[in-house]
């Protein structure tokens, strides 16, 4: 199932060309645009009853979130330092590595597969598993991205994105978006399924909105939406990423000289702007590659190439495999998932 930002595409992908329609602030969404190319796939919500003492190790595959409804929790990702989770914060965890969520780190984890049997009600989507003391209230749920260009979007997401509440009280986005997502996965009728992805599309688009706004030593694309300048130079790349940018352009969009502009989108991003430029452009040229149904002289000439041997050159170097072999690699990260 395709997220619905995908319905409202920033371009279309057998022209390659942006479509105008006179909304600015539309063309502008740099977050919906990269969340169109990588397309959110919302799997599977449930509620989880969690009592002391607790522990559950979830295995390398989907991406998770988690809200906090009461109580409080640990969560400890592979390659990341475990982090107290409390009542009212959200938590992304969006390259879908092993994980544990529990009640201390001390406690001796079962394994999600063990538990489904017996302590799952698949009616109900309801987790309820402890022992007998303090109990934990949570929302979970599973997401998957997808697309081409999966990889080096992705590495701009930090391995955990967490919202802390303010003082435990829940934003009303954040409430009306769980109590939505229980009442469908509680109440299954027809269009459930349905609603439960496009529900889940919404949660997460939302929680990397917030994230994003909060950063305030942002390095990647993602944090640096929140500086006004090199916001907006993002936003004229990813409105016009086939125009032939150049640092004096961008420079001039930002109202900063070439050099402090290079600087500090380089800092805010992780990466120099017209490097930027070239990463975007061939993410674009593998999202058409693999949804577009072009050929490869295709896509080169739409994003800029003058001949296949360099556009093949530039594409390997960004994503490890030749441009032919874009459509076949999609198709098998597909069939794994099934």
């Amino acid at each position: 199932m395709i997220s619905h930002i995908q319905e409202t595409a920033f371009y279309d992908r057998s022209s390659g060309k942006m479509p105008d329609y006179g909304m600015a602030a539309t063309r502008a969404d740099v977050l919906s645009q990269v969340l169109t190319l990588i397309r959110l796939h919302g799997e599977l919500v449930y509620s989880a009853r969690l009592r002391v003492p607790w522990s559950i190790a979830f295995p390398k595959g989907a991406a998770h979130f988690y809200f906090v409804e009461t109580g409080t929790m640990w969560v400890k990702a592979l390659g990341a330092e475990p982090i107290t989770v409390r009542q009212g914060d959200m938590l992304l965890l969006p390259h879908g590595t092993g994980h544990l969520i529990c009640d201390d780190p001390a406690t001796p984890p079962a394994e999600i597969g063990s538990l489904i049997g017996e302590h799952f009600d698949r009616d109900k989507s309801v987790l309820d598993y402890g022992g007998d003391g303090a109990p934990t209230r949570i929302v979970g749920g599973l997401f998957h991205f997808e697309g081409g260009s999966l990889a080096a979007i992705m590495a701009a997401l930090p391995l955990v994105v967490h919202i802390p509440s303010e003082e435990g009280k829940t934003p009303d986005w954040l409430h009306a978006l769980t109590h939505f997502l229980v009442k469908e996965s509680h109440e299954v009728e027809p269009g459930s399924s349905l609603m439960i992805s496009r529900l889940i599309d919404l949660l997460v688009i939302r929680t990397l909105r917030t994230w994003a706004a909060t950063q305030t030593h942002p390095s990647s694309w993602v944090g640096a939406l929140g500086d006004e300048r090199i916001g907006r130079a993002l936003s004229a790349i990813h409105a016009a990423p086939y125009h032939h940018w150049t640092l004096e352009g961008l420079a001039g969009i930002a109202v900063m000289s070439r050099s402090i502009f290079a600087e500090r989108f380089t800092a805010r991003v992780g990466e120099a702007p017209l490097q930027y430029v070239k990463r975007l452009k061939l993410t674009l040229a593998a999202d058409m590659l693999t949804s577009g149904g072009l050929r490869v002289t295709q896509a080169a000439e739409r994003i800029g190439y003058a001949s296949d041997a360099a556009f093949s050159r530039a594409f390997k170097a960004q994503f490890g495999y030749a441009p032919s072999e874009a459509s076949q690699r999609q198709g098998a990260a597909l069939g794994d998932r099934r």
